[in-house]
C-alpha cells in the first residue's frame, strides 16, 4: 500500500523504488494499492489514452505492467485518486469490485477533501481500500474525526455482504490524514528528528492519541513510526519548511488496517460469517526520502495477509493450445462454474503479456454460445474462434481473458502462449 500527497506536481521519471520493484519484495506482492492526494486536475492534452485522464495513473500502469500487474479498478474524486493493481493470474479470484467516494470539503460540496474507496472480494474474503484526504491544520483534529466518521457512514456498497466499509473482513485506511504533533514546540520536534529519538514525538501525535480515545478508530492498527515525519518539506529538498510560516513537521501520511472482529453466532443461511482466522502482519512501513517533487514524502507499507481458505477454481476455465501457428488453431474452449452469471455481453479478449488493464486487449470475440444453457447444465465446454483478421500480425506471447459484463471483471485467464 502506498500513499502520497503529490502537491499538484508532475510525476517523476522513476517510481520503482517507491513500489519496491527493485528489492525483490514486490516480486512476491500480489496486490498493490496506491492512494494519491492533490493530483493536478487539469486535463493533459498529450495523453495517449483517453480512458485515463491523469499522468499518474498512466505512469503506474506503465511501470507495473512489465511486472505482470494489471489495473483492477480505479476511482477518482478531483485530486484524490485510488488505484488497485493485481498480478494478472489473480484476476479471476478478484470479484464483486465496487467503488465509492465521499466529498467532505466545503460541507460536502467540494471533493478536494474526503475519501475514495475500492472494495472487492479476494479469494472469497471481503477487502476494502480507503484513501482519504482529511482537513489540514493543528487545531482541526476534531473536524478530522467527524469527516472520517462521515466517510464511514456515507459509503455504502451493493450486495448481500459488506455493505459498509467496516463490514469488510479487512480494511486498509490510508492517505493524507493530516494529523499533527500537539503541544511540543518546533525546536524540540526538529531536535528529536535530528537526534533520531522519534519515540519522544509519538505520544503527542494526534492520531496516536485519537486511537485510544475515539470509538470510531477502535480496532485500527498501525506499525511503529520509525521514519521521520513526512510533512512539511521545502519542495526539491529533504529540508523541513524554511518559509516564514515554519510549519511544524508531522506524520500526516499514514497507513492503517483493521481486521473485522469475528461475529458471534451463525450468519446468513446457517454458515459462519467469518471463514476462520484472518491474519495480517506488516513487513515494512517506511517513507521514501528520495522523492522531492512535493512537500510530502510518500509512505509505503508491505503486508503479508493470510486467509483461512482459498478458492482455487476460477469462475471460468479457458482451454487453449500452447501455440497458434495457423489461423485455424485460434480456437478457444471455456467452461463456466455452476452459479456463474453469464451475460450475452461477455467477451474473451486476446491480451499481450504485460497488458495494463482489462480493456487493453489486442482483439476480442463475443463469448456467445447458442447452446449456453445446455453447456451450463452439463458443465460442458463452449467454443469460440478468433477470425484471421482479429489475430495479431507479429509473433509474441499472449494471454486470453474472459471478461464478465455482470461483474465488470476478468473471470478467467490462461497461461501465456505463443501466437
Amino acid at each position: 500500500v502506498v500513499t502520497w500527497n503529490v502537491g499538484t506536481a508532475m510525476p517523476p521519471n522513476d517510481v520503482t523504488s517507491l513500489l519496491h520493484l527493485n528489492t525483490g519484495e514486490t516480486n512476491d506482492a500480489d496486490v498493490i494499492a496506491i492512494g494519491l492526494q492533490e493530483v493536478n486536475s487539469k486535463i493533459n492534452k498529450r495523453l495517449k489514452d483517453a480512458l485515463f485522464t491523469d499522468q499518474w495513473s498512466e505512469l503506474f500502469m506503465d511501470v507495473l505492467s512489465p511486472f505482470h500487474f494489471v489495473l483492477v479498478s480505479t476511482v477518482r474524486m478531483q485530486g484524490v485518486i485510488l488505484l488497485v493493481f493485481a498480478k494478472y493470474y489473480h484476476l479471476p479470484f478478484l470479484q464483486d469490485i465496487q467503488t465509492d467516494c465521499t466529498r467532505t470539503g466545503l460541507g460536502g460540496y467540494w471533493g478536494n477533501k474526503g475519501g475514495v474507496s475500492i472494495r472487492l472480494s479476494i479469494f472469497g474474503h471481503m477487502v476494502c481500500f480507503l484513501n482519504c484526504h482529511l482537513p489540514a491544520h493543528l487545531e482541526k483534529a476534531e473536524q478530522r474525526k467527524e469527516d472520517f466518521a462521515t466517510i464511514l457512514h456515507m459509503q455504502q456498497f451493493e450486495g448481500r455482504v459488506a455493505n459498509g466499509i467496516l463490514d469488510h473482513d479487512l480494511v486498509f485506511w490510508f492517505g493524507d490524514l493530516n494529523f499533527r504533533i500537539e503541544s511540543l514546540d518546533i525546536r524540540f520536534v526538529k531536535y528529536a528528528i535530528d537526534s533520531n529519538i522519534l519515540s519522544q514525538l509519538w505520544e503527542k501525535d494526534q492520531l496516536n492519541i485519537a486511537k485510544s480515545t475515539w470509538p470510531v478508530l477502535s480496532g485500527f492498527q498501525e506499525g511503529p513510526l520509525n521514519f521521520p515525519p513526512t510533512f512539511k518539506f521545502d519542495v526539491g529538498t529533504n529540508k523541513y519548511d524554511s518559509s516564514a510560516k515554519k510549519r511544524k513537521p508531522a506524520w500526516t501520511d499514514r497507513i492503517l488496517w483493521k481486521i473485522k472482529s469475528p461475529s458471534v453466532g451463525i450468519g446468513v443461511g446457517g454458515r459462519r460469517p467469518s471463514r476462520g482466522i484472518l491474519s495480517v502482519s506488516q513487513l515494512c512501513y517506511c517513507s521514501h526520502m528520495e522523492y522531492t517533487i512535493s512537500d510530502h514524502k510518500p509512505v509505503a507499507a508491505i503486508f503479508a495477509v493470510q486467509f483461512a481458505s482459498k478458492a482455487d477454481k476460477p469462475p471460468v476455465e479457458i482451454y487453449v493450445a500452447d501455440e497458434w501457428n495457423r489461423p485455424e488453431q485460434a480456437v478457444v474452449r471455456y467452461k463456466m462454474a455452476a452459479g456463474f452469471h453469464r451475460s450475452s455481453w461477455d467477451w474473451i479478449g486476446l491480451y499481450r503479456v504485460g497488458f495494463r488493464h482489462p480493456k487493453d486487449y489486442v482483439s476480442y470475440v463475443w463469448a456467445r454460445s447458442d447452446d449456453g444453457e445446455r453447456c451450463l447444465e452439463k458443465q460442458l465446454c463452449a467454443q469460440v474462434m478468433f477470425s484471421e483478421e482479429a489475430l495479431p500480425k507479429g509473433k509474441g506471447e499472449y494471454i486470453l481473458g474472459y471478461y464478465s459484463n455482470t461483474s465488470s471483471s476478468i473471470a478467467g485467464v490462461t497461461e501465456p502462449f505463443q501466437v
